[in-house]
Formats: C-alpha cells, sequence, structure tokens
C-alpha cells in the first residue's frame, strides 16, 4: 500500500468525518459492504422538493471509503436526482484528490453505489 494516498485531506474527512450518524426517519436508505477488505456503509437520505435535504451514513472501513463517504455526502447535499445520476468515479476521484489502484478504487466507490441506490429506490416507488 502506497503511503501516498493518505492524504491530509483524506486523514481529515476519515478522522473526522462530515455527516457521519443515522437519520431515525429516514426517506431512503441503503446498506453495502466489500467482502474483499471489509468495509462496509449505510446510507440515511431525506428530501425536500425533490433534492437531497438531509444525508448521512454510518460504517467502517479504510481510510479511503469513509473519506470517500463523507466527501461524497457534503457533495451531494441539496442536489437532485439527475445530479445523482451523473456521477461517476471519476467525480470521486476528483473529489479524493489521488488515482487509485483497481482495489482502492472499490473502496472509494462503495460510498457512491449506496448513495445512487438509495436515491434510486425512494424515486422509483
Amino acid at each position: 500500500m502506497d503511503k501516498e494516498i493518505y492524504t491530509e485531506l483524506i486523514m481529515e474527512h476519515y478522522k473526522k468525518p462530515r455527516n457521519f450518524g443515522k437519520i431515525l426517519k429516514a426517506d431512503a436508505e441503503y446498506s453495502d459492504a466489500n467482502p474483499l477488505c471489509g468495509d462496509e456503509i449505510k446510507v440515511y437520505i431525506n428530501f425536500s422538493n425533490k433534492k437531497i435535504k438531509e444525508i448521512k451514513f454510518i460504517g467502517n472501513g479504510c481510510a479511503i471509503s469513509q473519506a470517500s463517504a463523507s466527501m461524497l455526502t457534503d457533495y451531494v447535499k441539496g442536489k437532485d436526482l439527475e445530479f445523482v445520476k451523473k456521477l461517476d468515479k471519476d467525480d470521486v476521484l476528483k473529489l479524493l484528490g489521488i488515482d487509485l489502484s483497481f482495489n482502492r478504487l472499490k473502496c472509494a466507490l462503495l460510498p457512491l453505489k449506496a448513495i445512487k441506490m438509495a436515491v434510486y429506490s425512494y424515486f422509483s416507488k
């Protein structure tokens, strides 16, 4: 593992994640895990006027997955379904500010998948 991926920004989000916690009466939620490395995440979302009003997550895992969850939850607050649908790995890498190996990319993308699945499940009702 190359220590260069643990930038100051990533470590800040890992140690003091934004939006960490549960929403007791969430409009949507989704859980997922990466069995290869043990990363786990659960995302909770409340919507208002078809936009993400509130978003929180719980989980554990490596610094990359948890920092990615922290950054992404901040990034999507106030955004609508179309914005979330367009998010991809390049957006996650831009937020993290690093290039990742294939295995670490899976860690970084787990929160994106959880957010998208929660949003899709809510809007497909």
